[in-house]
């Protein structure tokens, strides 16, 4: 009897164990729980993408203060000096309104294409 009713729970344990296992895992399959994952991977990969550019910019400083000192050349050696030099602002386009190239002239008539039959 006692037997019986220890299997009886094992049996329990063991299904209620194996369900709430595959909720969660139907719960981590659905569209908004893998739009979610996709969305924090790609907020990761791009914290790690400006890491990388940071690093870089500093290492291509750090090269250029050390060229510009074996070439004599008057180079501020601190990083901080070059920070201050900004890219220049992206140039605008200016609006432009319907131009007709110059090898173009409008037709003076229209064209029919009933007229050819």
């Amino acid at each position: 009897m006692f037997r019986r009713t220890f299997w009886f729970t094992a049996g329990a344990a063991a299904g209620v164990w194996a369900t709430s296992k595959v909720n969660r895992k139907l719960k981590q399959l659905t569209p908004e729980s893998l739009a979610a994952q996709a969305a924090n991977k790609a907020v990761e990969a791009g914290h790690r993408l400006k890491d990388f550019a940071l690093d870089v910019r500093a290492g291509m400083v750090q090269r250029e203060a050390e060229l510009g000192e074996a070439l004599g050349l008057d180079a501020s050696a601190d990083p901080a000096a070059a920070q201050g030099r900004e890219l220049p602002e992206p140039r605008r386009r200016t609006e432009l309104g319907p131009v007709t190239p110059s090898y173009f002239t409008p037709p003076t008539r229209s064209y029919n294409r009933n007229e050819d039959h």
